[in-house]
């Protein structure tokens, strides 16, 4: 037997022909789903893309005990797990994640695994002098996209490009070894992930007229560029996914050439999707989970069923069920902790799945029944009480400090940590990233598909939190969450005080109100691009902030996660202040003077 899983990062369900997109070139994805199940209700669980990877391996939720990190010693992990059976597994990859501190043990758990480098502000090309940026960009943005563009010459044909290097790896593993038995090869690229780099032939699949600046891309934030400047974006994205289907008919075509369909299992997935102007807003993480980014795609071809293939499955499925179904074609059995279950188990399955959680380290904890989906925001305005539950204090690109590290303590064990006392460390949910500013939200998939009319229906709410409780007790979430978000331990014990809807839907349509366009300031409120983080932690600063522009820092608008500066904050806001900002640039060049940059220090993804 053996085992090919073709894996994208932010592939977007609805622009795929599959789903319905038909204006999408994938000539490719419309032959997978004729040789595959074609899952229709696909739900991603812990987000973004390491959280995403934890379940890939483990098998279960890990989003309430801690946010982006590596597996934990006392993980279990699918490729490890196979590598015991006697399965060799393999990685090819051009996912940067990980190879940085935040990721740095999950491709130790294949037999072997490559590497390409590039993608997205990859730190891979050295270079001091400033890299050749288009004109309107050398001032907004971070040193992960001045790296990017350190990075692009030297990507500038397909052939170079990390995409091309890792499905290049992929089929010669296919090459090499089609005719051996038990082994399991993932092929995973970061696309098509912004920025939404590729070539002029893919480009020139989606014809437009567009003559604005360099857009390809977004923020993460509020959609404030022109109509113009959206279409192009998006078609960009087209152009990326394009791509990703040529590369995908390559290993569909190493599977007709090798004769694979008869004993090779087949599975295409992605970590989430990406927003692309859909409710106003770019990308991922500052927004509620929205369907567009965790309604995902899911293909499956199991040789064991070939009369399922080209048919459609509508089981509420998971991520976690993807390391079942791998350890379940190898004849290795599940651990106790996992919490998905086989795919094949849904054509036949007398107790389908209720209910699926989703959601992100300390924002929404997000239930869905496959037609309501329920998005319960912290209960009150502080996110508190979060503690983080690891024995691996890392980030995406960095350690936990001291500071955070000194009142530290150990939290009894959970029935998945195998008797291991974990570190428990106080969070500090980042402003930028709140809930609270969304309020919580609830959806009839059923009358409104594209969650454009949040519901006020407190039975329907009331049945949603118990389903949401129970999915907490089912994956041991820490007795803080169930404070945070204002709910008790016992669905039993739901009543109508723990409904949130009705209360902060003021919040939730506050929310959606139009931002304003950044290029409406003077260049004297170019000088506001000291790093946030650093003004916030600044009494002079914050007291500069309050006394010259009032309101400005108590605005909603500052949860934005793209706000790096004081001027993109201003700029989402719309602050009619245009003198006030320039003497609030002023005075802070005054309090903090720093050197000239061509990019402000704001964080990055």
């Amino acid at each position: 037997m053996k085992a090919i899983m073709v894996m994208f990062d932010s592939l977007n369900r609805h622009l795929l022909p599959p789903y319905g997109a038909d204006w999408i070139h994938a000539p490719n994805f419309r032959r997978l789903a004729a040789r595959t199940v074609t899952y229709d209700t696909c739900y991603a669980g812990s987000m973004p893309c390491m959280p995403a990877r934890r379940e890939l391996h483990t098998g279960r939720h890990n989003f309430l005990h801690r946010g982006w990190g590596p597996l934990e010693p006392f993980d279990d992990s699918m490729p490890e797990i196979l590598k015991r059976h006697g399965v060799y597994t393999h990685l090819v990859s051009d996912h940067q994640h990980y190879w940085e501190d935040g990721g740095a043990t999950y491709h130790g758990r294949y037999n072997s695994w490559e590497f390409f480098r590039g993608q997205e502000g990859d730190p891979w090309k050295g270079q001091v002098a400033e890299p050749e940026i288009p004109e309107d960009l050398r001032t907004t943005r971070n040193d992960l996209w001045r790296q990017d563009w350190v990075n692009r010459p030297h990507l500038d044909t397909e052939a170079k490009q990390p995409q091309t290097l890792t499905f290049d790896a992929g089929l010669e593993f296919l090459r090499t070894n089609h005719a051996e038995d038990n082994w399991f090869v993932q092929i995973e690229t970061f696309d098509p992930h912004e920025p939404f780099f590729t070539q002029d032939h893919y480009k020139d699949l989606y014809p437009h007229d567009y003559e604005g600046p360099h857009f390809d891309w977004p923020d993460y934030n509020r959609v404030t560029e022109t109509k113009g400047q959206e279409d192009h974006a998006r078609y960009e994205y087209a152009a990326l996914l394009s791509m990703c289907d040529h590369s995908l008919g390559r290993v569909l075509d190493a599977m007709d050439e090798h004769g694979l369909w008869d004993d090779t299992l087949l599975v295409v997935c992605t970590d989430h999707g990406y927003l692309l102007g859909e409710k106003g807003w770019w990308a991922k993480v500052v927004t509620p989970w929205y369907n567009e980014l965790v309604h995902t795609p899911l293909f499956v071809h199991d040789p064991r069923s070939p009369d399922r293939a080209g048919s459609r499955d509508d089981a509420l499925v998971q991520t976690i069920d993807l390391a079942p179904t791998l350890l379940d074609f190898f004849g290795a059995d599940r651990t106790p902790d996992m919490q998905g279950r086989p795919l094949r188990e849904t054509a036949t399955a007398r107790q389908p799945r209720e209910s699926a959680l989703f959601g992100m380290f300390g924002g929404h904890v997000n239930v869905t029944d496959g037609r309501y989906v329920y998005m319960r925001a912290c209960h009150d305005d502080t996110n508190r009480p979060l503690y983080e539950h690891t024995l691996m204090p890392t980030r995406i690109r960095g350690r936990f400090t001291p500071a955070e590290l000194s009142d530290l303590s150990l939290a009894e064990p959970f029935g998945f940590t195998k008797g291991v006392r974990t570190l428990r460390i106080e969070a500090n949910p980042s402003p930028l990233l709140g809930p609270q500013r969304f309020g919580s939200l609830l959806f009839d998939l059923a009358t409104d598909p594209h969650q454009e009319k949040p519901l006020v229906d407190d039975t329907v709410e009331l049945r949603m939190i118990r389903l949401l409780v129970e999915r907490l007790r089912a994956s041991e979430a820490p007795a803080d969450q169930y404070t945070r978000l204002g709910l008790p331990h016992d669905p039993g014990e739901v009543d109508e005080a723990h409904l949130l809807v009705a209360a902060q839907r003021e919040r939730a349509e506050a929310a959606r109100e139009p931002a304003a366009r950044s290029d409406e300031f003077t260049e004297g409120a170019l000088g506001l691009r000291t790093p946030l983080a650093r003004l916030l932690a600044e009494p002079a600063a914050t007291e500069a902030i309050r006394r010259i522009v009032p309101g400005l820092l108590d605005t909603e608008l500052l949860t934005v996660r793209g706000a790096g500066s004081l001027l993109q904050i201003a700029a989402f806001a719309g602050h009619p202040g245009r003198a006030q900002l320039a003497a609030l640039a002023d005075e802070l060049a005054r309090l903090f003077p720093l050197p000239p940059t061509h990019h402000d220090g704001a964080s990055s993804r």
